[in-house]
Parts: C-alpha cells; sequence; structure tokens
C-alpha cells in the first residue's frame, strides 16, 4: 500500500464555497473539494476558477471531480491540468473502464474510486486492481438510490444487510490489491455517539481513514481512530519481544505469531498519524 491519507478525517467541502476551504483545511486531516454533488451545477464554472485560484495544500486536498463521461467531467480535467492537485475522486467508479479515463486524461493522476452504484460495488475489485486507483472509497446513500431503495439504515443507526455487504465487499477488493479504503460518510451530524462507533468499527477493520461532512465529526474521527494507551504499549512489547524470538512464541500469556505482528505494526502506524 503506497497511498495513505494524511490522518484519519477527511472532510468535505463544497467547490463553491471557497470562503470555507481555508477552515476546512484547518480543522480536517485532508479536504475534498467537491465538484459533484456537493456542488450546485449553476455554480460548478466558478467553484473550477475557485479551485484553480486557491493555495491549499496539494498533499492534503482532493478534488472529487464529475462522473468521467459528462460533458462536466471533460471541464473539471481541463481545470485540473492547470494546477498542481493530483488526488482526484472518482465518483460512480464502475470497473477498469473508469480508471482508464483519468490514465488518459491525467496518467499521474492519484485516483480514489469511489463504489457508490450496485455494478460499481460488484466491479470494485477490478477498479481496484487498475494502477491508476490509490484507494477505494464506497456510498450508503448513492448506492441504495441505484437500487431504488430508500434507508440504508435501521431505525437503530445499523445499516442493513445490502449496504453492510457493499462495504465488505469495497473493503476487500482494496484490501486484495493493496489500496487504502476509506469509511462512507455518517449522516447524522448530531449523532456523535455513533459516529465514533461507527468509526472505531473502521478503524478495527483497518480502513485508512473515514469521510465526514462537518467540521464537528473531525475531533470524533480522530479519537475513534487513535489507538488506546494500552493498545500501543501492547503493540510496542509485542515487537520487541519478537525481535528476540522465532517464529510463534507466548506473549503475555497468548500465543502470537506473524498476523499478530502485523496487528501490532498497524496499532503503531495509527498512533503515529494520530500525535
Amino acid at each position: 500500500m503506497t497511498w495513505m491519507p494524511a490522518g484519519p478525517a477527511i472532510l468535505f467541502v463544497p467547490a463553491d464555497r471557497p470562503d470555507r476551504f481555508a477552515k476546512a483545511a484547518t480543522a480536517a486531516d485532508m479536504v475534498i473539494l467537491d465538484l459533484e454533488d456537493g456542488c450546485r451545477p449553476e455554480n460548478r464554472a466558478a467553484a473550477r476558477i475557485a479551485i484553480a485560484e486557491c493555495d491549499l495544500d496539494p498533499a492534503t486536498t482532493i478534488v472529487r471531480v464529475n462522473p468521467p463521461g459528462t460533458p462536466e467531467f471533460a471541464a473539471d480535467m481541463e481545470m485540473v491540468r492547470t494546477t498542481a492537485f493530483r488526488q482526484l475522486m472518482c465518483p460512480k467508479a464502475e470497473g477498469a473502464a473508469s480508471m482508464e479515463v483519468f490514465a488518459a486524461e491525467l496518467p499521474d493522476a492519484q485516483v480514489i474510486a469511489l463504489a457508490e452504484t450496485a455494478l460499481g460495488v460488484m466491479c470494485a475489485e477490478e477498479t481496484a486492481a487498475s494502477e491508476s486507483c490509490v484507494a477505494l472509497f464506497w456510498g450508503a446513500e448513492d448506492l441504495l438510490a441505484s437500487m431504488g431503495g430508500v434507508s440504508s439504515r435501521f431505525a437503530d443507526g445499523v445499516y442493513r444487510d445490502v449496504p453492510r455487504f457493499a462495504r465488505a465487499q469495497v473493503h476487500l477488493a482494496a484490501a486484495a490489491h493493496g489500496k487504502a479504503m476509506l469509511d462512507a460518510v455518517f449522516m447524522d451530524i448530531q449523532d456523535s455517539v455513533g459516529l465514533q462507533s461507527e468509526a472505531t468499527d473502521a478503524a478495527a477493520l483497518g480502513f485508512a481513514g473515514s469521510v465526514c461532512i462537518h467540521p464537528l465529526q473531525v475531533p470524533v474521527i480522530r479519537a475513534a481512530y487513535a489507538p488506546a494507551a494500552e493498545q500501543v504499549q501492547w503493540a510496542e512489547g509485542l515487537l520487541a519481544a519478537a525481535a528476540d524470538n522465532q517464529g510463534a512464541f507466548r506473549y503475555q500469556g497468548r500465543m502470537v505469531d506473524e498476523p499478530l505482528f502485523r496487528q501490532a505494526q498497524s496499532i503503531l502506524n495509527r498512533a503515529r498519524v494520530s500525535a
């Protein structure tokens, strides 16, 4: 895995609200300047100018362009080529063909593919295999809309079966090809408990970060991804012990081997990012 987000909390910002760009970039680990759903169609021309003229750090900025094959996509890419921004998000990614368009338009683009349609979820493995794709992201609400559904969650906030399957399917596809995986947005801004639970689950499963829609969600996500002190202590102790042992051995009353060594390293990696 070569691409990783600068931190676990990645914040969407409407591209037609340049007044929010700097504040969002200060609040979150990375920002997504959204030219698609978060931008009113009549404002996109002005939004492209705003992106081209902004001074955000390209290392922590992602531009979500419109879907390949649309007139808006062509205009988006024409603008992007004039900037230093190369981290792009492809909405409605549906297999290798979606990624090939980016490779042709901008060979050095690092594309985060958004699987948010039924076809996109089923083609996630093909998408992840593309060299242009550096990470996968999934969207529950657009997925349900593409299927004629009306609600991705039960009344208690838990995902229904199809979104849960889609989340796992896209995550496995990303992992199979060594690509980072980003978790879907949590739409209920006021439900910090639900967000904390979902982000904690994402971190435990190896997601690289969670995307959010409001600055209030940033600290909740960061706290959820940051390992507890006792986890860090366990990981440091295990890896120190592993340096003096070969293969499987007993550590703190438990047999440990290579998979647990990798889990320990993941904990320390998250601790470094959260520091």
